[in-house]
């Protein structure tokens, strides 16, 4: 049995950076909970891995500390095929496992496995949750301003869902449909199905790529996302081929938290608007706010936050 780790989970010791274990630098902890594709430092070592990989080609070598940096796949696969430790074991994931595809995760079986696995068992931890009045979103997760949300995984995957606002906004869903594997789609296409009953309505895709997984428990139940958003009620995982313009777009941490109070301070201006000022109190968003207030409208409440 394979034994899943807390998220990240480094036993609160400071976690070594990915280039560091494959020995390309000397020294560097990982300040970006492994999320590398969002990681400066990352981007930077690989532009100069790629662009010394350039000049060797060329028969050009730099000296000094830049021209020794080489890709940190490269490094570790330089390693007899037994020695090549898992990306997962090297988050603190896993026990030791060794690679068995050349660092291609997106051709892994065990890759994808684990993801749905880890999906399912690791939950986030309450210190890793920004509590905004009552709508929770975890440290780490992007939000699209039509309350999508986008979890970078490995080489520009990334998984999708909807986020607790909107969850508690339109109540319990019947049905949550994402686009079939294969399907492409750019940032902001009206790609996720959600239907209520009669109701029915589009969610804005946060991010463009393809479609390589979709959740399919969800088509069956879609109240699944309601009861957790952000572990097993995601929608979607997509591969971004266009994945740093388009987190240009979107809110993460004290952006995002901001984002969902100006959000909640407009739900009650609806609120006040359509039911009168004793709908609401100003305090804790509370839960099904459609299925409580139907006179609000599906249509308005669609319209105004998932912006379709």
């Amino acid at each position: 049995m394979m034994t899943i780790h807390p998220m990240n989970g480094t036993g609160g010791k400071r976690p070594p950076c990915i280039w560091m274990q494959a020995g390309v630098v000397p020294r560097r902890i990982c300040t970006n909970a492994y999320e590398c594709t969002a990681c400066h430092y990352d981007r930077a070592l690989r532009r100069t891995a790629r662009e010394n990989r350039l000049l060797r080609d060329a028969g050009k070598v730099f000296g000094g500390k830049r021209g020794a940096i080489v890709s940190w796949k490269d490094k570790l696969k330089a390693l007899a095929p037994w020695q090549r430790p898992c990306l997962h074991h090297m988050k603190g994931r896993i026990a030791f496992r060794a690679c068995s595809h050349d660092y291609q995760c997106g051709n892994c079986d065990f890759d994808q496995y684990f993801n749905d696995q880890f999906t399912v068992f690791a939950v986030v931890r309450p210190v890793d949750v920004l509590d905004v009045k009552g709508v929770k979103i975890p440290q780490g997760y992007y939000l699209h301003a039509g309350h999508c949300w986008v979890k970078i995984e490995e080489d520009a995957t990334v998984r999708i869902g909807l986020d607790d606002f909107a969850l508690r906004v339109l109540g319990p869903l019947d049905r949550i449909e994402a686009p079939l594997i294969g399907k492409e789609f750019t940032q902001g296409a009206a790609a996720i199905a959600l239907s209520r009953g009669v109701y029915s309505a589009r969610a804005l895709a946060p991010v463009g790529g393809v479609v390589t997984d979709v959740n399919p428990r969800l088509r069956e139940r879609g109240s699944l996302a309601n009861a957790d958003p952000y572990t097993e009620g995601w929608v979607l995982r997509v591969h971004a081929g266009n994945l740093r313009q388009d987190l240009r777009r979107l809110m993460i941490g004290e952006q995002a938290s901001g984002f969902l109070d100006q959000e909640i301070e407009r739900l009650y201006q609806v609120i006040e608007e359509k039911a009168g000022p004793l709908a609401t109190d100003g305090g804790h968003l509370g839960s099904d706010i459609f299925g409580h207030l139907p006179r609000l409208g599906w249509r308005t409440l669609t319209a105004a936050f998932l912006h379709t």
